[in-house]
């Protein structure tokens, strides 16, 4: 029995291990069908991917970043280019002593040789990788660098294009500034741009940004699958890449695409004149803005406060940078001459001459009394004019002239606010000019309209409050109430008296041109309105001189309107004996428009000086320096029949 029983376990000893082997051999054929299937997959479906992919690692493309396009002036001079702005770096491999190298820059740049030691131990693993030491080295201190190159081994210089704002805060609000583009733009943007590139964020830099930043070029290297190229400059700023990558990998250049620098945008700024007009503005807050009354070209647009867009670019502390976008009233980043609105006071009544008399609910014989008080229909409340003891008996070329309330009170009555509306759209007032700058304020006529939706927001249960009423008209007449315009738009409306009549937009870009609509007043408006004008400014004895007589220069043809607009009602002006006592926010801007009709090119000025009190003493002598400044070099006049664009 004893064999019998050892031959059966036998048998079932060895049973066992015959099927793990089936079992074994079934996983194997399993796992090498689907090594088959897998491999067939990789090569065949998906091969053309992967090696795409493949290629894509071992090819690293690396931007070439475009320079900005350059800003000119009128005559062609350069208001804004690119300078080569030199970064220092550092490369551990390529320095013999890390510490005596550290401790050498920090006596020449001031840099702590510290901290510049815990950043190169910090980037052990990767020897080749450049170390910023500082950025933008000023030229004195590249000097000192390159004197002690012997001692600086591994020390580099890395040169790329910096914006340059050649005349600081001259035409710097125009200008523009710029500024490191956000998360939400670059998404926006993402086919030309990437995190870290600098984007207009103002005037000029901002509307022309398409046209100013240039097309990127690239340069394609061959590289191991880890460690990055580096980028570096030789002494004329061009880039080239480094011989070895991050990890110290060799690296070559496959192809090359260079750079194409941004387009040139040539303005019709005249430099010299723009420069002056922020001289006459030292000190004060206001705006001049000076256009070519035919076309409409800007000539010189000053406003104060002002900043220097190098400040966002160059070596401007992130404090400073701060402080000037944070500030408050007046704010230097905002420019008064369209970003700000004012009520017009008096040079409202420019507007109010043209569009009576051009629908002739006025003419140059039509009289009014002044006796220093206008009531509504003889009753009531008085409205008072600026002459205390009034004008008397007055026509329309001496109420422009000496700018008499009364006479404006009736001649806006019979316009009434439709009209009134009708011919400030004609002539630039309450409406954006189209300027290519960006923000532009548009103002405010009011009107019918507009008073029952502004009340009936303020006033929901008050409907008697949402009705025009003849007080309304009487405000908006002597350009006071709601009404609001920037000096740009002033400009725009004496223009029109200029050029006959025409409405011109105002362009900073010359490729632009001139754009102009109209004529929209009379030969005849126009020349009444002119007579009043230049009577304003004229101060010939013996006739009585204009409130405009300091902006008279002899020989000269010049017209002219002041204006004092109210900030506060004239109540709160009761308890002080002199002006000078009047609290500086509480106290009158100063208006002053002019006109040239005598010089080439023929332009329309417009002049505010916030709380400056009267147009007469505080913007009218401007007018007069700005107009001997811009025809210093033309002594002889043009008259209206040399010119072949007269209307």
């Amino acid at each position: 029995s004893h064999p019998m029983i050892f031959a059966e376990a036998e048998r079932k000893r060895f049973e066992g291990p015959r099927h793990r082997v089936t079992h074994i051999g079934l996983g194997i054929l399993i796992a090498f069908v689907v090594l088959a299937v897998q491999l067939w997959r990789l090569q065949l479906i998906h091969g053309f991917e992967y090696r795409i992919n493949a290629e894509r690692n071992r090819l690293h493309p690396q931007r070439l970043t475009a320079p900005r396009g350059v800003i000119l002036g009128r005559n062609g001079e350069i208001l804004a280019d690119n300078r080569a702005a030199c970064d220092l770096v550092l490369v551990p491999a390529e320095c013999q002593d890390a510490a005596a190298v550290c401790d050498e820059i920090e006596e020449l740049l001031d840099v702590d040789a510290a901290d510049l030691r815990g950043r190169i131990d910090a980037a052990k693993r990767r020897p080749f990788e450049q170390i910023l030491v500082k950025r933008d080295v000023a030229k004195s201190d590249l000097i000192r660098v390159e004197e002690r190159a012997y001692a600086l081994h591994g020390v580099y210089t890395v040169v790329s294009p910096q914006r340059r704002y050649v005349h600081g805060t001259t035409a710097g609000q125009i200008l523009g500034y710029l500024g490191e583009i956000g998360p939400d733009e670059l998404e926006q943007r993402n086919d030309r741009y990437s995190m870290g590139d600098y984007i207009g964020r103002d005037g000029i830099e901002q509307t022309y940004e398409e046209n100013l930043r240039g097309v990127d070029g690239n340069t394609v290297v061959t590289r191991y699958a880890w460690g990055q190229p580096q980028l570096r400059t030789d002494v004329r700023g061009k880039p080239y890449i480094a011989k070895h990558d991050t990890h110290g990998h060799e690296l070559e250049e496959a192809y090359r695409v260079d750079p194409v620098q941004g387009g040139t945008v040539q303005l019709t700024l005249d430099i010299d004149l723009q420069a002056k007009l922020e001289t006459i503005l030292v000190g004060e807050v206001g705006a001049i803005v000076v256009i070519d009354a035919d076309t409409g070209a800007v000539l010189g647009m000053a406003s104060t406060p002002s900043y220097d867009p190098s400040v966002f670019v160059t070596r401007g502390s992130n404090r400073e940078r701060a402080e000037l976008l944070r500030a408050g009233r007046p704010n230097p980043m905002v420019h008064r001459a369209f970003r700000e609105t004012y009520p017009p006071g008096s040079v409202f009544k420019v507007l109010l001459a043209c569009a009576a008399l051009e629908e002739g609910l006025l003419d140059e014989h039509m009289t009014f009394y002044c006796p220093g008080f206008y009531q509504i229909d003889g009753a009531g409340r008085k409205w008072h004019c600026w002459k205390r003891y009034g004008h008397g008996t007055i026509g329309i070329v001496n109420a422009l002239a000496f700018s008499c309330d009364v006479f404006f009170y009736n001649v806006g009555r019979k316009l009434g606010p439709d009209l009134i509306n009708e011919y400030a759209a004609k002539l630039g007032l309450g409406a954006c000019t189209g300027i290519d700058l960006p923000r532009e304020e548009a103002g405010l006529i009011p009107s019918r309209e507009w008073k029952k939706e502004y009340f009936k927001a303020v006033y929901p249960d008050q409907p008697w409050e949402w009705e025009w009423r003849t007080g309304d008209t009487l405000n908006t007449s002597i350009g006071q109430g709601s009404v609001a315009a920037t000096p740009l738009q002033t400009a725009v409306l004496m223009a029109a008296v200029v050029n006959g009549g025409y409405r011109v937009r105002p362009y900073l870009n010359a490729a632009l041109g001139p754009q102009r609509e109209g004529p929209f007043l009379s030969e005849r408006t126009v020349e009444t309105v002119r007579q009043g004008l230049f009577k304003c400014v004229d101060k010939d004895p013996p006739a009585p001189t204009g409130t405009g007589n300091q902006a008279k220069i002899p020989g000269m043809t010049i017209l002219g309107k002041t204006g004092s607009a109210q900030v506060v009602s004239l109540v709160h002006h009761e308890d002080y004996e002199t002006e000078e006592e009047i609290p500086y926010h509480q106290r009158d801007h100063a208006w002053f428009v002019a006109g040239v009709l005598d010089r080439e090119p023929r332009v329309a000025i417009s002049i505010l000086v916030e709380h400056g009190h009267h147009g007469s003493s505080a913007a009218a002598p401007f007018a007069k320096e700005i107009i001997e400044f811009l025809y210093r070099d033309q002594p002889n006049p043009v008259t209206l029949a040399q010119r072949d664009d007269h209307p």
